[in-house]
This record gives structure tokens, sequence and C-alpha cells, in this order.
């Protein structure tokens, strides 16, 4: 910004010269939005992109905004050098980034979902599945999926449970024979692909070594709400409402830093109950008793819940990328 030369009121203290660290980082995210936005670069270079920009929002929010809502939650009054205290930057944030999430998934469900179909790579929902691609989807469920799902209900005798960062869940509510509602917590496993192959032999090479130009996948997260009556028999499965965390990472930075590890390793637990989850995603259309409960028992504020579109977490995008070989849509080698 070029000072008007002959402005006496402007000083290096006047706030309008500065730009927010945290804003500005956001502004660089948005850099790497465009690159996603551009049709110049390859299309899957521009999911690449999007995955970039959804892994260093995960960072910004465990690193920047965790760190800001300590001020807020010491009640630190200082005002940074471009007039902001800690709750102003709170906000200030929460607006640029609820607008570059929305621009993200813009993108891909706009952009580059239409330009992947015509590519041969088809990113399905679940509920668009024809009835061979269905059975493959549940079958998969079953051998694959199955054998390493945990439910873990909630009521006075089970307590909510400890939720990991990153992690992709679902908030199910269940009816019982005599028409009591229940909730239950089930992790989406992180140790499976995001995104489910309908065909074994999508993305990868057939055995002649050719690339297969159809390929067909779908969202894990969606194949388990729809086999989640093998999961609770004799229960009637309400509805399953998706929801991703994300959380203070200040414990793994402190642990890289620390002269004392187990010192710092108690004072972390001591923390980890108040103010640990600093993001919490959902879709729209989660209804509000089931976000209120996520509110709650998590710990957060409503400022700190994200309604986005599908899919929560851009940064499972990497998976489109990495695993697709068709190398005419990225850059050369």
């Amino acid at each position: 910004m070029a000072l008007p030369p002959n402005d006496p009121t402007l000083t290096l203290s006047t706030p309008s010269l500065y730009i927010n660290r945290e804003l500005g980082m956001l502004e660089f995210q948005r850099r790497v939005l465009e690159e996603a936005q551009d049709e110049t670069n390859p299309l899957l270079e521009r999911v690449k992109f999007v995955a970039i920009f959804g892994s260093n929002m995960d960072e910004f929010f465990m690193v920047r905004v965790s760190g800001i809502r300590r001020q807020v939650e010491a009640r630190i009054p200082d005002i940074s050098i471009d007039g902001r205290t800690p709750r102003d930057v709170l906000a200030a944030i929460r607006k640029t980034a609820s607008d570059l999430f929305s621009a993200a998934h813009q993108c891909w469900s706009k952009k580059l979902l239409p330009k992947l179909e015509k590519s041969g790579i088809h990113i399905l929902d679940y509920a668009h599945l024809n009835a061979a691609q269905k059975e493959r989807a549940d079958a998969y469920f079953r051998e694959v999926v199955f054998p390493v799902l945990t439910p873990l209900a909630l009521d006075p005798g089970h307590p909510f449970p400890h939720i990991s960062n990153l992690s992709l869940n679902l908030a199910i509510v269940i009816r019982d024979p005599k028409g009591n509602e229940k909730f239950a917590r089930l992790k989406v496993p992180d140790t499976l692909p995001r995104l489910a192959p309908v065909k074994r032999s999508s993305g990868g090479e057939r055995r002649d070594g050719t690339i297969a130009r159809q390929q067909y996948f779908v969202w894990l997260e969606q194949v388990i709400a729809a086999n989640l009556g093998m999961l609770f028999p004799g229960m009637e499965v309400v509805a399953a409402h998706p929801f991703r965390i994300v959380r203070d990472a200040d414990v793994e930075i402190q642990e890289l830093e620390a002269d004392d590890l187990l010192e710092t390793m108690q004072a972390s637990i001591r923390r980890r109950k108040f103010g640990s989850v600093v993001q919490v995603a959902i879709y729209e259309n989660m209804p509000a008793n089931i976000r209120d409960l996520l509110v709650e028992n998590l710990e957060v504020r409503p400022t700190d819940v994200y309604p986005q579109n599908s899919p929560l977490g851009l940064v499972s995008l990497w998976q489109v990328f990495n695993s697709v070989e068709l190398h005419d849509l990225k850059y050369s080698r």
C-alpha cells in the first residue's frame, strides 16, 4: 500500500497500513485455490490443488486458529498491530474461511466433478449406484469394512467418546423396538481408502498392463451409512450424519520442542478437556438437535461449527490424484 505523500495523520503505528498475519495466511490459501480453478492446469493437477488447499486449511486451524482461541479463552486484551483484538481476528477468520470453503466445494462439485466424469473418472454417491454397483459396494462393506468398525453408544452409562484429530465420523440416530431413540457415534476408519472402488480394478492397471479408462468410486462413509443395519441388529437406523473434527495441534508442537517430555505431556493432558476441538465440519442438512449435541459434548462454540458440502475433508481428494494413473491428465514428469 502506497503512503499518500502529504498525509500527516499516517504513521508507522496506523493499523490500516498492516495486514493481519492470520488473514494474510488465508489469502495465501485463496491463491492455492486459484490454481484449482485455473482451467489451463491439467485436470488431476487441479484436483490436487483442492486437496492441498484442504490440507493447508486443516493445519491453519490446528495451529493458527487454536492459538488465537487460547488468547480469547485467557482473556488476553492485546490488540495486534492491525488494530484487531483476538476476538475480532476469530470473527474475521470464520467469515473468510467460510467463503474459502464454499469456493473450494463449488470448484469441486461444479467444475472438477463434471470434467472427471467426462474423462472416465466417476466419483459417485451411493444413492446413484445401479444395482450391480450397489452389490459390489455392499460386498466390499461386508468383506473389508465391517470387520474394522466399532460403533459407540452415547447414554448415561457411556459418556461421549474421545474423537481423534482429523477423523471423519457418523453421528447415528437409532430407535429400539419400544420406540426410544438413542445416539451412537461411529468412526469412519482412516486405514481404508476414503473412496472405495466400485470395481476392484478401478484406479489401477489391468492384467495386460493398460489403464482402465472408466473408473468408478463411491464415498466410503456413504457405503457404511447404507449398511448400518448390520451394526445395529434389532434396531431401526433413523439417520446418519457425517461430521469431521480438527483439534488443537499444540500437544504435538510442544512434544517436539519440550525439554521435559513428561512434564509437557502432563500439562497437555490437563488442557485437553477444554478447548481442544477448534473446528467441527458438518453437512448443512444436519438437524439442529444433532448439531447441539455435538456442540455440547465436544465443548465447542456454535461458531466453531462449519456447515459445508461434500466431501468433508477436502484433503481426501489426494486419493484421486494418487490412485488414478491417467498421465495425460497430469503434468508431464
